[in-house]
């Protein structure tokens, strides 16, 4: 796994999450004109706080829990899945009417099997069977088979009839995470690729649907409660999008089932985008049950797709990562109330510093037990040309990121592993968007603050695309 596919994989899970997030104020409502503003703000029917996801994540939970342990979904691995949905359905928001149906029916003998049987009888005994309710957690599933394409057929149409036995339902969860473990290999997104793993009889039908939902807005589907029309709205959506922020608005703005569309745009759009592409005035307030929040999806989902592993370094589940003697710590010279160092500044701050801003790993105890009242925030940026995907965008949210924390009154450090490079990238970035300064200035000026730092040719060429399009926001 290189650290571009762990970002898509990553992509992946918090993209569902956040999409989920961003919807659930909006379910049920109607579609949205095009230049409406969404925004995460909760709500809703079922009352949500702003960034809590719904079912749609919740169900994916379990899931990604045996793919982050490198486990396959059979056995003991689907009797915890099992255990755990039917936990977790009996005190949550909401609950599918189908999933809510087959878990009463199996919650007595509270097996895997039961909800299979369940699912089976509710599909012989409904006409319409084929809902939304396993494409919309599906994305672990393709984390879990990498690097095994025929298993993942199997396990998706597997998991998607454990609670939705109709086959429609198994087809669209299947076309979904052959795309998705696409995007995360390659970086491309590709539905029609997976065509040919369904049964004969269907291709020409599901054919059909992808190509009317790449003609049609996702408001052009407004039965989108039914996997295919979830399915089309979703791809409408990331094939009309021009970002990934933009495919998600674009999947809500579709009304109806507006956290599952935009959960399920979410999932792919981020496998091909990657978590970097999320902003982080989302990830900060993203959380759900079971009380986990943005950064920890994040981290299973890299150890799901590592297959359970820490990479060399012990990425992601180290507590710390050693720092190698590199201690900086230093005053940004165009605002006080901002600090610039290096991931070594971590194990010794100063109490006013009461945020950080993370542009390198860090272990899940970098700043210590008695350090975790300090709000953090990391991003996805890598020191090396031509790594970084989402380049620009990372730079401006982390400079805007830290213009937010000023603005609650917070003492924030800008830190990376040596404090050198992508530290002053981001503070001129800072200086530029939120002091000011011209691009050259910030970054002679940020430049000259570090005792050793200087960004690379690439970030500060960044800095200065920022600054050119500093007033079209």
């Amino acid at each position: 796994m290189s650290a571009e596919m762990n970002d898509r994989a990553a992509g992946a899970v918090l993209g569902t999450a956040a999409g989920d997030a961003l919807g659930a104020g909006y379910e049920f409502g109607p579609a949205l004109p095009d230049d409406a503003e969404v925004g995460m703000i909760g709500g809703g029917a079922f009352r949500w706080e702003p960034g809590e996801w719904t079912d749609d994540t919740s169900m994916a939970v379990p899931l990604l829990e045996v793919a982050a342990r490198g486990q396959r979904f059979e056995g003991e691995a689907l009797e915890h899945v099992a255990a755990r949905w039917l936990d977790w359905s009996s005190t949550a928001k909401d609950v599918g009417n189908q999933t809510r149906a087959v878990f009463r029916a199996a919650r007595a003998q509270g097996t895997a099997e039961a909800v299979r049987e369940a699912a089976a009888d509710f599909a012989r005994t409904h006409e319409r069977s084929a809902g939304n309710g396993s494409l919309m957690r599906t994305a672990p599933v393709a984390l879990a088979h990498l690097d095994d394409e025929l298993g993942l057929v199997d396990a998706a149409r597997r998991i998607s009839d454990l609670t939705h036995a109709d086959p429609l339902a198994g087809d669209a969860c299947v076309l979904w995470c052959l795309a998705i473990r696409r995007a995360i290999v390659t970086g491309g997104l590709d539905l029609q690729a997976g065509l040919s793993a369904l049964p004969a009889e269907r291709q020409q039908q599901w054919d059909t649907r992808i190509a009317e939902a790449e003609q049609k807005q996702p408001r052009d589907f407004p039965a989108n409660g039914w996997a295919g029309g979830a399915l089309q709205a979703a791809w409408s959506a990331i094939t009309h999008g021009t970002s990934w922020v933009d495919v998600l608005e674009r999947a809500v703005r579709g009304g109806n089932d507006t956290d599952t569309v935009a959960a399920i745009a979410g999932g792919l759009a981020g496998a091909a985008y990657g978590a970097s592409a999320v902003p982080a005035r989302w990830r900060r307030i993203l959380h759900g049950w079971p009380g986990l929040d943005a950064d920890q999806l994040i981290r299973m989902a890299v150890l799901a797709a590592q297959g359970g592993r820490d990479d060399a370094k012990g990425w992601p589940s180290a507590e710390r990562f050693p720092a190698n003697g590199w201690r900086t710590l230093v005053r940004h010279p165009h605002d006080d109330g901002v600090w610039l160092g290096s991931l070594q500044a971590l194990d010794d701050l100063p109490p006013e510093i009461d945020a950080v801003v993370s542009m390198c790993r860090v272990g899940t105890r970098q700043m210590g037990a008695a350090q975790t009242d300090r709000e953090q925030v990391e991003f996805w940026l890598i020191d090396q040309d031509g790594r970084n995907p989402n380049l620009d965008f990372v730079l401006r949210d982390a400079a805007d990121t830290v213009a937010a924390l000023r603005a609650e009154g917070r003492t924030v450090l800008v830190h990376c592993y040596a404090g050198q490079s992508r530290t002053p990238a981001v503070g001129a970035a800072y200086s530029v968007l939120h002091r000011g300064k011209p691009a050259d200035v910030a970054l002679r000026e940020v430049d000259g603050a570090l005792p050793s730092g200087g960004a690379a040719p690439y970030f500060r060429d960044a800095v200065r695309r920022l600054a050119a399009t500093a007033g079209e926001r």
